[in-house]
């Protein structure tokens, strides 16, 4: 589409003019800013970001399209500039007209809970007939709808795009976006309903999206859902349902274990369904009520579900052999999902060197602009190595770089290149019928099944939350001591590098140095360095704290021989009672620094000692306006302007009017906020999980393990687990004190927790060896376990042991 054409839609004004490009390609996210002639830029003035500030920098960088809320200089003759009164609804006005040029069905799917995994089931059924366009991962707000409906073209057999609302008012946009001609909806439940007067408002608000269409799906064993059908003043022109009633179109008739008789008015089947869960009962049947009644056969219908993979709805970072990094994303494969694979990537700066496994990408059409724009890609996400699997890949060689290595098959790959992988970042990206699982099982670190999930995008989430409550002008020191609170410290600093903090903080030298080694480049502040770390300080550029006259002289004395200059930051006892300078010692500290013109006082500081609790709130304040008296008084006496800061994650929150230069974000990033104010705005980023090793069934008057000390007073079924108090599962959740989430329901440790194992009581949970046991996550939380072990979150988090792996995963 021209961008004549697309200014034509959006009821906007030239700032400047340029080129009339065409425009292929629309975004919101700076960082994922490419194609510079062919991009279009939306500049949204968010609730934590303003996409305006990075406009200077994409203009630097040759970007030459741009639509914005807010006077902009051009800076050159070559950039389009649209004025718009709103970016979000000029995207959704382009978005409108590709939609109207599409003249096949579109199926949009809303509720609840389930939107994404039945879109992708269903689009993986389905795409064994026809040519899916389909909202990558979780596109489901005002700005990723109308985002995933902008690839749609003629090439496409059908669109699949899930909605989310949050807000009253909000479908209609989306509807006009998506102008569905099928729909499915999942369910009714109580997310986002804290802006709704009631459930019913909200269910009104979702079925917006079906009003007249052609053929809605839906279950119909919930009556709030019927009678929100029957109140819609355009109802849909057909309506077909499934339930365990006989009312239901598709009716479940009778469960045999993983088998299910299924009755419609035509005829009676049996499908066998993988799992008998609930919700995957709820999700699968979607789909199968969609193909059924669009003229899928049963045994045709049996073969998708056999077909379908497990759905990864996140990116995951792990650690891999030859100390690479491996990027697993292979249950499918498409552009749209490629690009969002790539970004992550390009996120990852572990090791310059970046390679690609890619596979064909076998529902693209044309062939020839996909594997162009492919190309494309790899170059402008400076891919440094490529490795193409497939037929239709090897057909367009000419398009890639002449060091790309070409392989017919995923195990000509396996054969002949697993070995070549060292000290790299690897995305593994395929579509399901390569069986990339096989490459990334290959190169992926063994370690035991235990592993510690870390979500970044809640991190970033998190950061966000607290930049929010921080003054424009004040800086961020985010510690990430202990391995970032047991998250893993390169990873999560590499992460904050990315969205520029100003300062990091570690307890200790050996931390800083490792993500010196790793790639991070910001300001390292180090609050116990000892005098053997000196060399490394040096060297390394770590900033260290002074706290004492007798470390100053000899840090002093060993920067002088070197000849530079001592960043120091000299800390303030004012009650916390651990290290600095007394407030009595400052005049004397003054006059030590006047003899030493090498040291520069880069900060000034003070450690609150119970900010996170209301009754030392006097005591909180004491502290504060005592370090501010005296650190004004030293830059006074020194004649300087120095960083000064006080508040730690609880302090940000509690005493806001004390932010000084900086403030020191430690626990709240990580999802605990120790006085609970602001609790409800975080998200959980880390979930320990591990699997069944075992099940048995022990009888009544047996005991269970170490000690006897698991009494068995009935029959029982008990699992034992693949963690222990070596992994950071104390020994205090032993005998019934611990819990844990299994299959959605809550197990009891029963007998001690061993070094290695635990067994947990499942004798009313229905459960299988091998299926996933979750320790601390939305449930149990950290702070659930904390309570339950008489402690505090920060020892739960940094308690997990080094053996279990980490994994790293975003949206």
């Amino acid at each position: 589409m021209k961008l004549s054409q697309i200014f034509e839609l959006i009821d906007g004004e030239y700032l400047s003019i340029g080129i009339d490009h065409d425009i292929a390609h629309l975004m919101t996210d700076s960082r994922k800013a490419f194609d510079l002639e062919s991009g279009l830029f939306f500049a949204i003035d968010g609730l934590h970001h303003d996409g305006h500030s990075f406009i200077p920098e994409l203009i630097k960088a040759g970007f030459q399209n741009f639509v914005v809320e807010k006077e902009i200089e051009a800076f050159s003759e070559k950039i389009n500039i649209i004025k718009v009164a709103s970016s979000v609804r000029a995207l959704q006005a382009i978005a409108e007209a590709k939609r109207a040029l599409f003249n096949k069905h579109v199926v949009a799917i809303t509720g609840s809970n389930g939107k994404t995994i039945i879109k992708e089931w269903l689009a993986q059924m389905l795409s064994e007939k026809q040519n899916i366009c389909k909202s990558p991962k979780s596109f489901n707000s005002q700005i990723g709808v109308p985002l995933s409906v902008w690839p749609l073209s003629d090439a496409h057999d059908l669109g699949i795009f899930e909605t989310g609302i949050s807000e009253p008012g909000e479908m209609t946009s989306l509807k006009r976006v998506i102008q569905p001609t099928h729909g499915i909806l999942t369910n009714i439940g109580s997310a986002h309903e804290q802006y709704f007067t009631s459930i019913e408002q909200k269910l009104d608000e979702k079925l917006i999206l079906f009003e007249a269409i052609d053929q809605l799906y839906y279950c119909n064993d919930n009556p709030l859902i019927n009678e929100g059908i029957g109140r819609m003043k355009k109802p849909p022109k057909h309506k077909t349902s499934w339930g365990f009633n006989s009312e239901a179109d598709l009716q479940v008739a009778k469960k045999e274990g993983s088998f299910f008789i299924l009755k419609s008015k035509t005829e009676t089947f049996t499908l066998k369904l993988h799992s008998v869960n609930e919700t995957y009962v709820e999700n699968i049947m979607h789909c199968i009520c969609f193909a059924y009644f669009n003229g899928w056969s049963p045994s045709e219908i049996q073969k998708g579900i056999d077909a379908l993979r497990p759905i990864k709805m996140r990116l995951e970072l792990k650690k891999g052999i030859n100390q690479t990094y491996i990027i697993d994303d292979t249950y499918n494969n498409d552009l749209a999902g490629l690009e969002i694979a790539l970004d992550f990537l390009s996120q990852q700066k572990h090791y310059p060197q970046k390679s690609l496994i890619l596979s064909d990408i076998p529902q693209s059409a044309p062939k020839e602009s996909t594997y162009a724009r492919v190309a494309e890609l790899v170059q402008e996400k400076d891919i440094t190595q490529l490795y193409a699997i497939g037929s239709e890949l090897a057909d367009f060689k000419s398009l890639f770089p002449s060091s790309t290595k070409f392989y017919p098959t995923t195990e000509d790959f396996l054969q002949h290149s697993t070995d070549n992988f060292e000290k790299e970042v690897v995305l593994i990206k395929g579509a399901r019928s390569f069986g990339f699982e096989q490459i990334a099982k290959q190169l992926t670190e063994r370690i035991h099944r235990t592993v510690l999930e870390i979500d970044l995008d809640a991190v970033t989430h998190n950061l966000n939350v607290y930049r929010q409550q921080l003054k424009a002008d004040t800086k961020l020191l985010i510690m990430v001591k202990a391995l970032a609170y047991g998250s893993g410290g390169s990873e999560i600093a590499h992460l904050l590098q990315f969205h520029k903090v100003d300062y990091l903080g570690v307890a200790y030298v050996d931390e800083a140095v490792q993500l010196r080694k790793a790639g991070i480049n910001l300001p390292i502040m180090v609050i116990n360095p000892s005098e053997e770390d000196l060399p490394n300080l040096v060297t390394y550029n770590i900033e260290p704290e002074i706290y004492s006259f007798a470390q100053l002289k000899v840090f002093s004395e060993f920067y002088m021989k070197k000849g530079i200059e001592l960043k120091g930051h000299f800390t303030i006892n004012t009650g916390m009672n651990r290290l600095g300078f007394d407030p009595e010692d400052l005049e004397a500290l003054v006059n030590e620094i006047k003899h030493l013109p090498h040291v520069k006082v880069q900060s000034l500081y003070t450690h609150l000692a119970a900010s996170d609790e209301a009754e030392h709130k006097s005591f909180s304040l004491q502290q504060l306006q005592t370090f501010k008296a005296y650190a004004e008084k030293v830059e006074q006496q020194l004649g300087i302007k120095t960083i000064k800061h006080a508040l730690n994650s609880a302090g940000i929150v509690a005493y806001s009017e004390y932010q000084f230069d900086m403030v020191r974000l430690g626990i709240g990033l990580y999802g605990i906020e120790p006085s609970g104010n602001l609790q409800h705005e975080l998200k959980s980023i880390s979930t320990l999980k591990t699997v069944i090793s075992q099940i048995r069934n022990v009888k009544k008057g047996e005991t269970i393990g170490y000690g006897r000390k698991g009494k068995v007073t009935k029959n029982m079924r008990i699992a034992t687990i693949a963690i222990g108090y070596a992994d950071g599962f104390s020994r205090i959740f032993s005998n019934g004190n611990g819990e844990v989430m299994l299959n959605g329901q809550m197990a009891k440790v029963i007998g001690n927790v061993c070094m290695d194992m635990t067994m947990i009581d499942i004798s009313n949970i229905e459960a299988e060896e091998g299926d996933t046991v979750i320790i601390f996550g939305e449930k149990p939380t950290i702070s659930d376990l904390a309570k339950k072990a008489k402690t505090i979150p920060y020892e739960i988090l940094t308690n997990v042991s080094d053996r279990v792996k980490r994994v790293y995963f975003a949206e």
